[in-house]
């Protein structure tokens, strides 16, 4: 039987460095591997689409994409390139073919398109275009023909046709859609079965669900539901979402309380059902699944640390085991499995 190694990579902002981890499947232990320093102040992560190479943000100036080769083995990073940005990028996501890079500026208000070559070598950017007030995030749908971007202060998410073979975007028809005012989008991720995308909006801490309409690239309103606990005092603040490989649960984070809520998914209509709250590191703006679905990571920007949530199979219930220290301000999470 065919062995399974699975590594974390999590961005410490302020430290300007990357922490490599190693995850035990069986236990959910971490046990460190490797710290690699970066440029500069660092960003969210994209892995490749075929697990070779990792990207990293530079959000201090001069903004770039540092690249790195991953060797599948020990799950160590090796630097390849850097390449210019045109702004500080909040997200980053290549297409589904792994040849172009998407970056979505907060400040600047637009969005970035790289191309990646054979080498994973990051090029300088082919197009950057304006997307509405402080994008947040690029969502590519499964056929690779359409693109999504969030406008956290155009309460409205972006909607475009994209040519894969040459990088090109153009707006589809409607051109956005509408988010309720103030709710603020922020990341997105679409269900398994690409049938459904889930949008979590920033300043109203809610999640949506959306049906996705893969003939025409669009998007439409199915459900709205609060994501913050029980008794919640104060101003929501809530900053990444995640599902299981099976599309069964849902997860979000909300950095106020400190909270990583826990939803059943119907595989039928999409819609979300509550299963729990369950309280994690201090300020969680990123975590990420396991390939497995078993196990969530969260990182707490103020406890500089990550912790290793266990999730039931069953239920969906969080259960919270080990703390781990990685750099300063850790807030972005990727996990990688390789056989």
């Amino acid at each position: 039987m065919t062995q399974t190694v699975t590594y974390v990579y999590v961005s410490n902002a302020e430290s300007r460095e990357i922490s490599v981890l190693r995850l035990n499947t069986a236990d959910g232990s971490l046990t460190p591997v490797q710290t690699v320093g970066v440029e500069g102040h660092a960003g969210p992560l994209a892995a490749s689409p075929d697990r070779r190479f990792l990207y990293i943000a530079l959000r201090s100036e001069p903004y770039a994409v540092q690249g790195f080769a991953l060797d599948a083995a020990s799950g160590r990073l090796t630097p390849l390139s850097t390449a210019p940005l045109p702004d500080s990028m909040a997200h980053l996501v290549t297409d589904r073919s792994g040849r172009h890079l998407f970056g979505a500026s907060y400040a600047g208000h637009k969005t970035s398109i790289s191309p990646i070559g054979s080498d994973g070598a990051v090029g300088e950017p082919a197009a950057v275009l304006p997307t509405g007030r402080h994008a947040h995030a690029t969502l590519v749908d499964p056929s690779n023909r359409y693109v999504f971007v969030s406008t956290l202060g155009s309460d409205a998410v972006v909607q475009w046709r994209f040519d894969a073979a040459t990088g090109r975007l153009t707006p589809n028809d409607p051109p956005t859609l509408p988010v309720r005012p103030q709710a603020g989008p922020r990341h997105m991720v679409f269900a398994p079965d690409g049938r459904f995308v889930y949008l979590l909006n920033e300043l109203d801490a809610s999640v949506e669900v959306l049906s996705f309409d893969a003939e025409r690239g669009t998007l439409s309103a199915v459900q709205s539901l609060s994501t913050l606990p029980e008794g919640f005092s104060g101003k929501p603040w809530a900053a990444d979402l995640h599902l299981t490989k099976d599309g069964r649960f849902l997860y979000t984070s909300e950095r106020t309380s400190s909270t990583l809520a826990g939803f059943g998914v119907d595989a039928q209509t999409g819609r979300l059902s509550l299963v729990s709250h369950t309280p994690t590191e201090q300020q969680p703006r990123g975590f990420q699944i396991d390939p497995s679905g078993r196990w969530l990571v969260a990182a707490g920007q103020l406890s500089h640390a990550v912790r290793v949530h266990a999730i039931d199979p069953a239920s969906g219930r969080l259960t919270a085991l080990q703390s781990h220290p990685v750099g300063r301000n850790p807030l972005w999470v990727e996990i990688l499995s390789f056989a």
